[in-house]
C-alpha cells in the first residue's frame, strides 16, 4: 500500500502555487487514515489484555488551525531575508565538502496520512541508505552523518527547505513532525493514539521537538506523542510565537544552555507532566525497542 503512495508523490520540485488558503479534500485520504485506525482498533496490552479506547484519545483540535496558514505565511515573509541567505550559505558548503545532491527528498505523511515529498538540504553521505536500509535515527555516533551536516542537524538548518512545503500547504511553521510512511502503520499499531498526530499539518519544529530528543524506540515516540497531542488542543497564536522564540534561541545552545530558552517563555515541559501522560499511558512502564530496518530507500 505504502508503495502505491509513495509513487504517488509528484515529481521533485514542481512548479506550482498553492491555493489561498490551501485546499484539502477531507474525504480525500480518509480510508488511509481508516485503514491505520482500523489495524488498531482491538488493540490490547499485553499485561491486561483489555482493549485500547483509542476514541477518547482523539484530541479536540485547536480552532486556530482555520487561519494557522496566514500566521505561517506571515513568518516566512518576515525571516525570509535570514533564512534565505542561510539556506543558500550552507548549500554552498554542503557542495563544497561532500559529493552528491545538495538538495534530497524523502516521502512523508501529513495531514490524514496524505504522502508528500520533503525537501532538507542532504546532511549525510550520497546514498547513506542503499545498503542499512530505512533505519530511525542514531543521533552523534551516526558515520553517515558529513562535517557540515552535524552542524546543520545540531542546528536543525538542514530542515529550513521545508519552508517551500510550508507555502505549498503541505506543512506548517509549528507542529508534530512528519514520519516517514515505512514506519507509520508500526507505530500505528504498536502506539495507541499515534493517528490522532496527523489530524493537522506537520511541522517545521514543535512543541515536542524542543523538549524532547530524536526518536530512537517507541518509548520516544510515546513520549513525543504527549506532548503533539497537547499541543494540538492549545495551540494559540501566542503560543506559536513563543516556540518559534525557543526554536530561535535553541540555535545557540550548549550543555548547560539547553533548556533556559524553553522556561523564559513557558514551554518547557517534560511529557510525564502533561496531563496526556496519563491517556496515553506513558506513566507505565514502556520498554524501550528499536524498529528494525524497513525496506531500502535512497536517503541522503
Amino acid at each position: 500500500m505504502y508503495q502505491e503512495m509513495i509513487r504517488s508523490v509528484p515529481p521533485r520540485w514542481p512548479l506550482r502555487f498553492p491555493r489561498f488558503p490551501p485546499q484539502t479534500n477531507p474525504d480525500l485520504f480518509q480510508p488511509i487514515f481508516h485503514i491505520m485506525r482500523q489495524n488498531t482498533e482491538h488493540q490490547t496490552t499485553e499485561e491486561s489484555k483489555t482493549p485500547v479506547d483509542r476514541e477518547r484519545l482523539r484530541p479536540n483540535v485547536s480552532k486556530y488551525f482555520r487561519i494557522k496558514w496566514y500566521v505561517d505565511v506571515a513568518v516566512m515573509i518576515l525571516t525570509l531575508p535570514i533564512i534565505g541567505t542561510t539556506i543558500l550559505f550552507f548549500m554552498l558548503l554542503t557542495k563544497l565538502t561532500s559529493k552528491g545532491p545538495i538538495i534530497y527528498t524523502q516521502t512523508r505523511c501529513g495531514k490524514d496520512g496524505k504522502p508528500f515529498r520533503m525537501y532538507k538540504i542532504r546532511s549525510m553521505i550520497a546514498d547513506a541508505e542503499s545498503k542499512s536500509g530505512v533505519t530511525w535515527a542514531k543521533g552523534g555516533r551516526d558515520p553517515r552523518i558529513t562535517m557540515v551536516g552535524r552542524v546543520m542537524r545540531r542546528l536543525h538548518i538542514d530542515e529550513l527547505p521545508q519552508i517551500y512545503n510550508v507555502w505549498r500547504g503541505e506543512m506548517t511553521v509549528i507542529g508534530p513532525r512528519p514520519e516517514r510512511p515505512e514506519f507509520i502503520e508500526k507505530l500505528s499499531t504498536d502506539v495507541p493514539g499515534y493517528e490522532y498526530r496527523m489530524l493537522v499539518l506537520p511541522g517545521l519544529t514543535g512543541y515536542a521537538q524542543l523538549n524532547l530528543p530524536a526518536d530512537v524506540g517507541l518509548e520516544d515516540v510515546h513520549r513525543k506523542l504527549v506532548l503533539d497531542l497537547e499541543y494540538i488542543e492549545i495551540a494559540s497564536f501566542w503560543f506559536d510565537m513563543r516556540i518559534l522564540a525557543g526554536t530561535a534561541f535553541k540555535f545557540v545552545r550548549s550543555r548547560y544552555f539547553d533548556r533556559l530558552p524553553l522556561r523564559m517563555f513557558g514551554i518547557c515541559r517534560n511529557a510525564e507532566d502533561s496531563p496526556w501522560a496519563a491517556k496515553i499511558g506513558l506513566l507505565d512502564e514502556h520498554e524501550s525497542v528499536e524498529l528494525a530496518p524497513a525496506v531500502s530507500k535512497k536517503d541522503g
